[in-house]
């Protein structure tokens, strides 16, 4: 199933755009608020990411407050959720998509053998004004991805102390974040 996304995805989009990362042999752990899987990091840049994320064993922790939009499209499995106050379970079994607007937090459970195709992205957009012969352009970046690295790295820091993993993640994130820099994709 990977390698059928993987392939469909460089074949959708060319090269020249947008950079993919087709070694799926760069799995790593992946430990942030609590809960522990493997991700695949099929895609990075500063404004999106793309990755397989799951586990065969299950795991259960908080998502994360974050300020760009995260899609968990549930390719295997099932994943539950819960918001503060609410008495019932959100419910996300394969097929399904778990939107996770940006700004909100909430327990999630992904059961034994769930995977995951997560995205993230924040929102960009220029504004041009013209003021007398000089050109002022602004721009807004919400969901800037380097922003929700802390989250990621923090129980590596703080409880498993596995180094090696932190820093593979951080060579593979940081190259592909670089190689989209590359083509003009922020």
């Amino acid at each position: 199933m990977i390698e059928h996304i993987v392939s469909n995805l460089t074949a959708t989009y060319p090269s020249s755009s947008i950079t993919l990362n087709t070694d799926s042999s760069e799995w790593v752990f992946n430990n942030a608020g609590g809960a522990m899987g493997a991700m695949y990091i099929i895609h990075a840049s500063i404004t999106e990411y793309l990755i397989i994320f799951g586990t065969p064993l299950g795991t259960e922790g908080h998502t994360g407050l974050h300020t760009a939009d995260d899609y968990f499209n549930i390719l295997v499995g099932e994943q539950w959720a819960f918001s503060p106050g609410s008495l019932e379970m959100e419910r996300y079994p394969a097929g399904s998509v778990h939107h996770l607007p940006r700004g909100t937090a909430k327990q999630y459970k992904m059961h034994e053998g769930c995977f995951a195709l997560e995205y993230a992205r924040g929102i960009y957009f220029v504004a041009v004004t013209l003021s007398g012969i000089h050109v002022i352009i602004s721009f807004v970046l919400k969901g800037w991805i380097p922003l929700m690295l802390p989250f990621g790295f923090a129980d590596t820091l703080t409880s498993t102390l596995d180094i090696p993993t932190l820093y593979k993640t951080s060579v593979v994130t940081g190259r592909e974040i670089l190689r989209n820099l590359m083509v003009g994709k922020i």
